[in-house]
């Protein structure tokens, strides 16, 4: 199934009913942006206190808010340009804290190199949306690449529940962040150069 078959499925499946259940609950867009900001600081706390499957469990629950905030705004015409402004920077503040709580956890528990492999994550997930929205501010849609945020979420999250037996795998996801992050950089460069066609 191609990515726009599967967000298609996602949004008529998923995205479409939840956010109707929390329009009828009476939760609003920003609402339901800093409930998910709320998730993920405590994902970040578990993470860094060493409870890697807790904290993955709810990094995942995060990143289904993080879904369903734009949803909710657009099924109920509550769209804004602020609750965008507010959904990215929101967005990229959870992931830069759940990374604080491993960054935490690798300098507490080991091993040392596993706290570089969350900085190479991070700085791959800031220029990835970095480069989205400097491509946008000149004008080009930029959603290209391979690694975006929710399969960053997706696969971060995956790698702590199976860290909690393999203290490998959240070594594992880490490391395909950070070099995938890097290969949707190239991606996301190339695109923009195409369609400046400078």
């Amino acid at each position: 199934m191609r990515r726009d078959d599967a967000r298609k499925a996602i949004t008529r499946y998923f995205e479409m009913p939840a956010a109707a259940a929390l329009s009828r609950v009476g939760l609003g867009p920003n609402a339901v942006t800093l409930l998910g900001l709320a998730i993920a600081g405590v994902s970040a706390y578990l993470i860094a206190a060493g409870s890697l499957l807790a904290g993955g469990i709810v990094l995942l629950a995060s990143g289904v808010f993080d879904m369903l905030d734009g949803a909710l705004a657009r099924s109920t015409g509550r769209a804004t340009k602020f609750g965008a402004l507010l959904d990215s920077v929101v967005d990229r503040f959870s992931e830069a804290l759940v990374l604080l709580g491993l960054l935490i956890h690798y300098t507490q528990r080991g091993p040392e190199w596993g706290a570089a492999l969350v900085y190479a994550a991070l700085v791959g997930s800031l220029m990835v949306s970095y480069l989205r929205a400097r491509s946008e501010g000149l004008g080009i849609e930029c959603k290209v690449g391979l690694m975006q945020r929710p399969e960053r979420v997706v696969v971060l999250g995956v790698g702590l529940v199976a860290g909690h037996w393999l203290p490998e795998a959240t070594l594992a996801a880490l490391a395909a962040i950070a070099a995938l992050t890097l290969l949707t950089m190239c991606q996301r460069i190339a695109h923009s150069w195409r369609t400046l066609g400078d």
